[in-house]
């Protein structure tokens, strides 16, 4: 494999934390008094970030209402989180095949960090990664490429030499902000043909055919 690292988004390419994200919007949209939107619409809004998720849905773009939206959604969803996330499935091989080849790994997610490594943690993976840089680590949200830009300069490495996968649009911008190359994976809501005409080495459909493509 040529590539000097490889870094991942984590909702829906290495994790899957509908049941916990959905459960922090039934509460917090119930203790602000909105309709509690149906479970699909939620799904479409993850990876956003979190309060812009809320503004989608509610058209309020009050700081008060955004700042009291997470705070309900997270007394809820984070123990939730950290309990028990699955992750994809091939997740884990995929993790231990790049530790085995000598390739560092880390995640760029708008997830907080420390519900990140508690989801780790719980799959033993925690110590896997050279960094993990959550939404609260960075002041510009993906698609600006600060948190990648981050993780490559505690790297040394050049962007062109690395790997960043994500199931988004917004993955697939951030990358081409950082310079990276792209894999999309098809973990999520987002179809393969809307990445066509965005830069991408690799369309994978899942992890395991990422960890083919990557020769692991």
């Amino acid at each position: 494999m040529d590539y000097k690292a490889v870094i991942f988004d984590f909702d829906y390419t290495l994790g899957d934390a509908t049941d916990a994200i959905y459960a922090g919007f039934q509460a917090g949209m119930t203790a602000m008094g909105h309709p509690v939107p149906d479970r699909e619409t939620v799904r479409h809004t993850v990876g956003m970030v979190l309060e812009d998720a809320y503004t989608l849905l509610t058209g309020d773009d009050s700081q008060e209402g955004r700042t009291t939206f997470r705070a309900e959604f997270s007394k809820v969803a984070r123990p939730m989180q950290a309990a028990g996330t699955p992750l994809c499935d091939g997740a884990k091989e995929l993790l231990l095949a790049l530790e085995k080849a000598g390739v560092p790994t880390a995640v760029v997610s708008t997830k907080h960090t420390g519900t990140l490594r508690d989801i780790f943690a719980g799959h033993g993976l925690a110590e896997k990664f050279a960094f993990i840089v959550g939404g609260d680590l960075v002041s510009r949200n993906k698609p600006d490429p600060e948190g990648l830009n981050t993780v490559l300069g505690k790297l040394s490495v050049a962007p062109g030499n690395v790997l960043y996968c994500g199931d988004t649009v917004i993955d697939a911008k951030t990358a081409a902000a950082a310079g990276t190359d792209f894999c999309a994976v098809l973990n999520g809501t987002t179809p393969a043909e809307e990445f066509q005409n965005l830069p991408h080495v690799h369309i994978a459909p899942d992890l395991n055919n990422l960890r083919a493509f990557l020769g692991l």
